[in-house]
């Protein structure tokens, strides 16, 4: 029952993420030419039903210990104290310090080699579109999502009043990755949009916009980039499988096993 549960939630997720967004991108495309079904988006769809029928439950037991434990250590009286804050005050801290904190996560993912080898899966898209954001390794988004909830964990905010701000971050993470060039004047240095985000899928590693939902931090920092056109090609310079198996096991393998198995198959 509870897998007939997830699969209609899973497709109900996907018939929505396409009504909403494939309309978009064709009516305000950032690449014209990129159709629906572009190369690799079969990749992008096993990411998708991954994600939701598999690794998302992974993540969220992960995380869910990982805030048990922190709960144990962190003082009841304090995390009281945060929690009864009012809301737009802890939609405010909430957002100011996990922005703070993923920056510099998001930062060591393209500095640091051994970090790289997971974060590399999600910056592997040649195409960017809704379907393309989630094409992330299982253990980045373990990463990913457990800096970003990090606040929340050791304050204590009150995550049911903030449903309504989470919900937000993840949408509008689906958003900066579409096929999107929608302008949205000044405030594109208080609010990330696609026309950021893509410059940081450009193919040079480090190119910035590391920032999650406001570019303030890559603005203090000195990594905001936005140039006015479009990035001229997406990906990465390295040699990496283009499978959905291929993207999963890589990462977790010494390249000496994976080019040994790789090499196997060719003869």
């Amino acid at each position: 029952m509870d897998f007939v549960y997830v699969l209609l939630a899973t497709g109900l997720s996907l018939i929505f993420l396409g009504v909403v967004f494939i309309p978009m991108e064709k009516v305000f495309p950032a690449k014209k030419d990129q159709p629906v079904f572009r190369k690799h988006w079969i990749v992008d769809l096993c990411f998708f039903l991954g994600q939701y029928l598999l690794w998302g439950s992974v993540v969220l037991s992960v995380l869910t210990y990982f805030h048990n434990w922190l709960g144990a250590i962190i003082p009841v009286s304090f995390r009281l104290f945060v929690a009864q804050q009012p809301i737009w005050l802890q939609s405010i801290e909430v957002i100011v310090l996990s922005d703070f904190i993923i920056y510099w996560g998001h930062r060591l993912q393209h500095k640091v080699n051994f970090l790289w080898r997971f974060h590399k899966v999600h910056h592997s898209a040649q195409h960017l579109d809704w379907l393309a954001s989630h094409r992330e390794h299982p253990l980045d988004s373990i990463y990913t999502v457990g800096l970003i909830n990090l606040p929340a964990f050791i304050m204590g905010f009150d995550l049911h009043a903030l449903a309504a701000v989470i919900a937000f971050r993840g949408i509008w993470a689906i958003y900066i990755h579409s096929n999107v060039r929608l302008s949205i004047g000044p405030l594109k240095k208080l609010i990330g949009s696609p026309e950021l985000h893509h410059w940081h899928h450009d193919l040079e590693r480090d190119r910035g916009n590391y920032a999650n939902i406001s570019p303030l931090m890559d603005i203090l920092f000195g990594t905001y980039v936005c140039p006015p056109e479009e990035p001229e090609q997406f990906g990465i310079k390295e040699d990496f499988p283009t499978t959905y198996l291929g993207q999963l096991f890589k990462p977790m393998l010494p390249d000496k096993v994976w080019n040994l198995i790789v090499k196997r198959k060719t003869e």
